[in-house]
């Protein structure tokens, strides 16, 4: 079984997107470190672990030589979206609105996975999806599907940045794809409308931005960021809203495996939940890494910063 082979299997599992890097250690190892030395990770010291194996896909898979990297495409919210928002909305970051994608893209790999032993039994796969310590969108950019554009996610010309990415390390070696050319040029728009100005140009001050802030920070939100966090209850696009290429991608079908979640929440109700609530209201979705006492925090803030609207 060949490269265009594999990647027709996925496309026939519905992944939108598929290509084939080399499994070799990452171009931005000292850049990384010194982004974790300079604290731009903030809160999540889980990034600071597994440096060595994060860097160098090898240490993931002994005798690694691909890696097969995946997208699915849950496109923008479609115009009848709009319905669900109303005056008092907490705004969801869009990849929240679906299933958890950890959980439906790793199915769908281990599909591929078990379909490449039985055609090369001597050979070792290890699926991942975001959790594993790897730096995938660096991986599927040099897979060809897409460049890293400069708010640091992964781009297509035709798809935007709405894409979940998960891979397949392996020991069979495949012929790589051509990574794609850079085509941000001079546009800054993601830099410019940052409501935190965390972004600079291929690179982000993690610790800044407002869906670390929502989702990963787990004590108080600085007051200086309050008023930046608008209505966002649980994460943030607004770098992904202003992109001309996510501008002109178009609303697609749900890839398989996913349903629609919430697309916004009410702060009110959200700042009267328990645990119970929180539980029931996150089932199947990616927003329960948010923990009661962080969405009571996000909430509270989303609600001033409404008073603070209709108020003038």
């Amino acid at each position: 079984m060949n490269a265009g082979d594999i990647k027709q299997l996925a496309r026939d599992r519905g992944f939108a997107l598929c290509g084939i890097a080399e499994a070799r250690p990452s171009d931005h190892g000292d850049h990384f470190r010194q982004w974790l030395a300079e604290g731009k990770h903030g809160e999540m010291a889980y990034l600071a672990r597994n440096v060595r194996t994060r860097l160098d896909p090898r240490q993931l898979l002994p005798g690694a030589k691909s890696i097969i990297c995946v997208a699915d495409y849950i496109g923008p919210p479609s115009p009848q979206d709009s319905k669900f928002k109303t005056q008092d909305s907490g705004l969801v970051a869009r990849y929240a609105q679906v299933s958890d994608y950890h959980k439906v893209i790793k199915k769908r790999l281990h599909g591929l996975a078990d379909a490449l032993r039985r055609e090369h039994p001597d050979a070792q796969f290890r699926v991942c999806v975001d959790t594993a310590p790897i730096m995938e969108r660096e991986h599927a950019a040099r897979a060809g599907l897409g460049w890293i554009g400069k708010h640091t996610l992964l781009l297509d010309r035709r798809l935007g940045s709405h894409l979940l990415l998960g891979e397949i390390v392996t020991t069979l070696t495949l012929t790589p794809d051509a990574p794609q050319t850079d085509h941000c040029g001079g546009c800054t728009r993601c830099i410019d409308a940052c409501p935190t100005d965390c972004i600079t140009p291929y690179a982000i001050d993690a610790s800044q931005c407002i869906s670390y802030l929502t989702i990963e920070h787990r004590t108080e939100i600085n007051l200086n960021h309050h008023r930046a966090m608008d209505r966002w209850i649980f994460g943030c696009d607004v770098c992904q809203q202003v992109c001309p290429y996510v501008k002109k991608s178009s609303p697609a079908a749900l890839p398989p495996g996913y349903q629609p979640h919430r697309q916004t929440l009410n702060p009110l109700e959200v700042l009267n939940w328990t645990e119970d609530d929180r539980r029931s209201a996150f089932t199947g979705s990616a927003m329960k890494r948010a923990k009661l006492d962080m969405m009571h925090r996000n909430a509270a803030i989303v609600v001033a910063n409404i008073r603070h609207e209709t108020e003038g």
